[in-house]
C-alpha cells in the first residue's frame, strides 16, 4: 500500500498512532476540541447515575464525594466508559454503544427508577428528551465543559477520522471538506457530514481503535 496521509481530529494515544504508521499511514494529528472539568455540587443524586462520556467519569473521580456514588447503579454509554467505571468500583447494571439506546432502554424498562445525568455543556439532547418523554424522573448535573478548538490545516489530505459531533463542527469551522474520505466514530457523527459529503464511513463499534481499523481496512 502506498503511504496515504491522514489526518486525525485529537490526539491519539501511541498505541493507536502506531498502528496507523505500521499500516502504513502518514499521520497528522490537531485537537479540535478541549474538555475541562468543572466545579460542581454533589447535591439531589437519584437512585442512579447515567454517564454518556468517559469525560463526566474523569470529572467525578476528582470529586472528593466519588466515593459515595459507587453504592449506586450506573447506566452508561460506550465500552471505554464502561470499562473506566468499572475499574473504578463502580457498578455498571446496562451499557450501549448509543445514547438512543440507552434511552430506549431506560424508559421502556426502567422507567419507574430514578437517575442523575452527569453531562457536559455540549451534551445532545437525545437522551434527556427522551427520558422527559417518558416521563422518567431525573436530574443533571454538568461536571465537564467542551469548547472549540478549530486549526487551519494547510497539508491535503486523503482521510480525516472525527471522533465526535463537536470536533466535526470544529473541523469545519476553519476547513472545508472536498474529496476526502471522512471515518467517523459514529452515527451522530456522520450525521452532521451528510450534507457536506457522500464518502463517509462509519465505525462498526464506536471507539477510537474501531476508526482507526476502519480506515486500515478501507485502504488495504
Amino acid at each position: 500500500m502506498s503511504q496515504i496521509k491522514i489526518l486525525s481530529t485529537k490526539t491519539l494515544s501511541n498505541i493507536q498512532k502506531e498502528a496507523l504508521i505500521n499500516a502504513d499511514f502518514n499521520v497528522i494529528e490537531a485537537d479540535f476540541i478541549k474538555t475541562e472539568h468543572q466545579n460542581f455540587d454533589l447535591k439531589n443524586i437519584k437512585d442512579n447515575l447515567i454517564f454518556t462520556s468517559q469525560n463526566a467519569v474523569h470529572s467525578i473521580l476528582q470529586h472528593p464525594k466519588c466515593e459515595e456514588l459507587k453504592t449506586k447503579n450506573v447506566f452508561c454509554v460506550g465500552l471505554k466508559t464502561k470499562i473506566l467505571l468499572s475499574e473504578n468500583g463502580f457498578n455498571v447494571d446496562v451499557y450501549t454503544g448509543y445514547a438512543s439506546d440507552l434511552a430506549e432502554i431506560i424508559t421502556l424498562i426502567h422507567g419507574s427508577d430514578t437517575f442523575t445525568f452527569f453531562s457536559g455543556n455540549l451534551r445532545r439532547e437525545i437522551l434527556p428528551q427522551a427520558l422527559k418523554e417518558g416521563n422518567v424522573d431525573f436530574n443533571e448535573i454538568k461536571v465537564y465543559e467542551t469548547t472549540l478548538t478549530p486549526h487551519k490545516i494547510k497539508d491535503s489530505v486523503e482521510a480525516i477520522l472525527f471522533f465526535s459531533l463537536s470536533g466535526v463542527e470544529s473541523y469545519l469551522k476553519e476547513n472545508t471538506i472536498k474529496k476526502e474520505t471522512c471515518f467517523c466514530i459514529g452515527e451522530t457523527t456522520a450525521e452532521a457530514l451528510e450534507k457536506i459529503t457522500k464518502n463517509i464511513l462509519i465505525a462498526e463499534n464506536p471507539t477510537i481503535e474501531d476508526v482507526i481499523e476502519e480506515c486500515i481496512n478501507e485502504y488495504k
